[in-house]
């Protein structure tokens, strides 16, 4: 199953100043929406406040499977994953970096080496799961924070600017990437970027904003040949 977002009137403040919202928005389950905008217009504030990484301020964020209102506890936290634009790398190997999300979460060794072997195929990595995972490039260590949020197989996965830091070829990869999951997995996308072509190529919804609201929010028509 995959989750559905509902944001109603949220409101975000740092020392004061209003960051995020109002913001009234449902990311719809299994769908992929692209927040586009500027830096500082409070993308990020959003994704953090929908992983339940930070508490709105005012206004209300539910989360709902098939229609139920789910209770926002570890539980639900666990059905989603955040990643951040630039990806922290641990000491060890690529498979170890990978699998430290089902680890933590007590995974056996079989089914924690299922997991990050289909995960590094999917960001075409599985060919350095022994490497040293700091000897990797910024574009390969990128993939590797996706591979280990695959890993978990999140039914909500949050991508704060993942090509903001890597250079065209991941880019065009880390793209197409987020394309294939769009049309083979349930799972509910919802990632930022300043890049409106990227944005519109990637979007099967676009929401965009300036200083922490909605200017615009429609579905792109996405040109197959892109």
């Amino acid at each position: 199953m995959s989750l559905s977002v509902i944001l109603e009137n949220v409101v975000r403040t740092y020392n004061g100043e209003t960051v995020l919202g109002p913001f009234t928005h449902t990311f719809e389950a299994g769908t992929t929406t692209l927040i586009m905008g500027p830096n500082g217009c409070g993308k990020s504030t959003l994704l953090r406040v929908c992983a339940m990484l930070e508490a709105p301020d005012a206004g209300s964020i539910r989360f709902t499977d098939a229609g139920n209102e789910l209770q926002q506890d570890l539980a639900l936290r666990r059905r989603m994953t955040l990643v951040f634009p630039k990806t922290t790398v641990f000491r060890g190997s690529v498979f170890d970096n990978a699998a430290y999300g089902l680890r933590i979460r007590g995974a056996n060794a079989p089914f924690v080496s299922e997991r990050v072997e289909e995960a590094l195929v999917s960001v075409g990595l599985i060919h350095k799961v022994r490497q040293d995972a700091r000897t990797l490039s910024s574009g390969e260590s990128q993939r590797l924070g996706i591979a280990r949020a695959l890993a978990l197989k999140p039914d909500v996965l949050f991508l704060d600017e993942p090509t903001a830091s890597v250079d065209e070829e991941h880019t065009a990869f880390i793209e197409d990437l987020i394309m294939a999951l769009d049309r083979q997995t349930a799972t509910t996308i919802i990632m930022t970027t300043h890049d409106r072509h990227q944005a519109e190529k990637i979007a099967g919804r676009l929401v965009a904003m300036r200083r922490g609201v909605v200017v615009e929010d429609f579905c792109p028509l996405r040109n197959p040949s892109v």
